[in-house]
Order: structure tokens, then sequence, then C-alpha cells
């Protein structure tokens, strides 16, 4: 057999690199050790924008330039950068020579050792892992899960007077509205959007074990905790004062946990619309030259709606590994989250997938009215949670004698069809105030929806 040239291991980086290369950006090597560089310029600019060691502010064109080579880190960069590892086998420290470098080039070698000056690596990894983090989350990862959010949302809005009888335990039950079920998955999903919304991308800057002792050593005279607070800050995050070597990642795996609960989410929706297009309520919307089968001919499956599930799956499994792993850290350090971090990219990617392909199977679906309306046709029974309602309230009043009213509907409908004239006439026969049976006689499995669609109005105005 001859040998396949490299191939991508993951169908991340295969089959649907198309649809997560945005991710790479950031959770790439690349993309990492872009962050990196960014925080050893940015310390090398604070330190000497305080004139610390004799040091002097750099000029404004220098500092543009060392921000530049920051910003515009490329294949030039990440190609001398495997030279350094390759001797150094520390990927930290190469990133540090290769920010030396840049000074020299730049004429700035009198303040090179202040590039790194008392960090341990892990005060530039944290940094920039929560630099990448936050990147993907807000500029990718978020705006695509807002997107699918807002076509549940309108979707909702669209179908709110859509009767449709409600299955509970995969039984007939009391009628809703197809938009009103669609908001309850929306109004799930943005409360927890709101938490990822607001999570806290924590930084620590602190030294070996983090107690700022070298920082000490060399300038026992300088605020270094005001420092540091004021260093992580700029750098767009929240500064952890108490930490071992390691930044603990707490922040890191409440939000990759929140991730997980709308993933979960949204994989309860992938579920219940699969059920909906088995049942016949919604319709698949063929698409030109697409398969469902290669045998079956008449096939549409629901793929997008598979494929999302399983790659939420994924997505959930590798979260809550990272959420669970990442707290942990042997006494003051051990190098378990360093490998384990790499893979955060990972868990993002089969997310971002799944979102892709939810948003893509939306499109092909549509309500069936028709069949919604014929189900509900069929199943008069499920007025008599009403009727047997109604009896209740006439009796409190003192407008009937009926003594359980619960058994009596009970013993009509349960386990058995019932049709309208059979309610009817069973309604007529009731000892109970005209105006109630006046009710209950014009009462429908297609008009029994209470507030449904009112309730859709609640993703508008969730306060009333």
């Amino acid at each position: 057999m001859s040998p396949l040239p490299p191939q991508p291991l993951s169908p991340l980086d295969g089959r649907y690199r198309a649809v997560v290369e945005d991710l790479g950006e950031y959770f790439s090597e690349a993309g990492l050790n872009r962050a990196r560089v960014l925080v050893e310029v940015e310390w090398l600019i604070a330190l000497s924008d305080r004139g610390m060691f004799g040091s002097a502010p750099l000029e404004a064109e220098q500092a543009r330039q060392l921000r530049r080579f920051a910003s515009e880190f490329g294949e030039n960069e990440i190609a001398r950068l495997a030279e350094l590892e390759a001797t150094t086998r520390h990927d930290v420290k190469a990133v540090e020579y290769l920010v030396r470098e840049k000074l020299t080039e730049l004429g700035l070698t009198r303040i090179a050792e202040l590039t790194h000056f008392a960090c341990t690596s892990e005060d530039i990894n944290n940094l920039a892992y929560a630099i990448v983090v936050r990147g993907a989350v807000q500029d990718v990862w978020l705006p695509k899960l807002r997107e699918v959010v807002a076509a549940l949302r309108e979707w909702s809005v669209a179908e709110r007077d859509t009767p449709m009888l409600a299955r509970t335990h995969g039984q007939p039950a009391t009628p809703t509205t197809f938009g009103k079920e669609i908001a309850v998955v929306v109004g799930r999903l943005e409360r927890v959007l709101g938490h990822v919304e607001r999570a806290e991308f924590l930084g620590k800057f602190s030294g070996a074990t983090g107690t700022f002792a070298a920082h000490l050593a060399a300038d026992p005279d300088a605020d270094w905790r005001a420092i540091s607070h004021d260093f992580v800050l700029s750098l767009g995050l929240t500064w952890n004062p108490l930490t071992t070597q390691i930044e603990s990642h707490d922040g890191q795996a409440e939000l990759f946990s929140r991730v997980s609960h709308l993933n979960r989410i949204l994989h309860n929706l992938c579920t219940d619309v699969w059920t909906y297009i088995s049942m016949g309520y919604l319709t698949q919307i063929p698409q030109a030259g697409a398969t469902g089968s290669s045998t079956m001919p008449h096939k549409i499956n629901p793929i997008r709606f598979e494929n999302a599930e399983a790659n939420l799956e994924l997505s959930c499994a590798l979260f809550d590994s990272l959420a669970s792993t990442l707290v942990t850290s042997r006494l003051q350090r051990d190098l378990t989250d360093s490998t384990t971090q790499r893979n955060i990219g990972v868990a993002f990617g089969h997310s971002l997938l799944a979102l892709d392909n939810i948003q893509r199977g939306l499109r092909e679906v549509a309500v069936a009215p028709a069949v919604l309306a014929a189900d509900l046709d069929t199943n008069w029974e499920v007025l008599g949670e009403a009727i047997q309602t109604v009896i209740r309230a006439e009796v409190t009043a003192g407008r009937s004698s009926i003594a359980d009213p619960y058994a009596m509907l009970k013993e009509l409908t349960r386990g058995r069809r019932v049709t309208a004239e059979d309610l009817r006439e069973f309604v007529d026969g009731l000892d109970i105030g005209d105006a109630a049976k006046a009710r209950l006689r014009e009462l429908t499995p297609a008009g029994y929806l209470g507030l449904a669609s009112e309730l859709v109005g609640e993703l508008e105005h969730p306060e009333s």
C-alpha cells in the first residue's frame, strides 16, 4: 500500500475545515504564539514606560513597530519560532528569543533584559490563553450562536399562533402552539448566553509561585502588585492576585461549563426537531442534487440535526473534561493543563460545527399546519382537562354538586378515543351553570391554547 501524503487527523482540519477555520486564528499554535508575543511586547513596553531600572519610555514609533510585530505575527515569525524552539525545546523561551531578536533589529538592545522580566512561562501562557479564548468566543463562537438564536426567535414569532398537540411522555397532552415551544428554547438559550457574555477572563502575573519574589529581589520598593494589576487590566482581562505558579483556571472551567450547558439545550432542540420531522409536524425542504439514501431515492434525512447532535456531544465531552481537569494542579504546579488547554479549540470547533448545521437545518424545514390540525382533530380527549377543571370551579362556586370531577373525566377519556360529538353530548348532560356549559361546548383542541401565543411575547418583554 502506497503511503498517503500528510493528511489532517481531525475532521475539523479536514472535512469540516471551512466551517471552523476562523477558530484557527485563535486556537492554532500560531494563534497562541501571536498572543504570547503580544504579552511579552506589552510587558516590555509597560516596564519601560515606568522607567524601571533606568529604562526610558520608548519613542512612539518604536512602540508602534513592536506592537505591529505582535499584531502582524505571520509566516516568517512562525518559521523562525520553529527554528528557535528546535534549539530551546521550550516554546515560551523561543518566544522570548524571538522578541529579543526584534529588539536588536529595532536598535533596542539596551532594554533586551526587560524581555520576559521576572516572568515564569505561565505568566505569559495564562494571559495568552485568556486572550485567545476571549477572542474566539467573542469574535467567532458567540456571533454564530446569536445567529442561531435569532433564527429561532424569528421562527417562534412566525409560528406563535400555529396550534399543535403537545406530547408529554410522548402521549397526547394539552395543546400548545409551535411558536411557543420554540420560544421556550430561545428563552433557555438567551439566559445562559447572558452568562457567557458576562464571563470573566482571568489573568495572573506574579512569578514562579505567585509571590512576586523575583520582582521584590530586583526592586523591593516598587509596588509590584499594582504594576501586575494594571498590566493585566491593560490587556482587557481580570486580575487574579491569589495564585500558585498558574492561574487556577476557575474562570475557564466556569466558561466551559456554560458552553456545555448551551450545547445541551441545543442538543435538546435537535432531538425535538428530529422527532417533529419523524411525526410529520415538520416537513423537509428538498435540496437540489442532495441524496438521502444510496438505495432509497425517496429519502430526505434530517442529517443537519443528526450531525449537530453528534458534534454537540463531542463538544460537551471535551468541555466537561477540560472543566474538571483544569481546576486541579498538584501543589504549586504540574503540566497537565499544558496539553489539556491545547484542545480548547477542538471543543469549540465541534460546538461551532454543530451551530452551523443547526443554522442550515432550520432553513431546510417548515411547519406542516395540516398535519398539526389533523392530529389535534383526532385527539379530542385532551379537552378532558378543561372540562374537569371547569366543573371543579362550578362546584366551588355552588353551581354544581358533581362529586370527584377528575374521576368522572378519567372514566370518560383515559386510554380512549373521544369524538367531538361524544364530548358535546357529555357536556350537555353536566350539572353546571349555563355560561360554563356554553364555553365548554365551543371548545376545540385547536382552540384550547391558553396563553401560548401571548407567551411568545415574553421574548420581547421578559419582565411583564
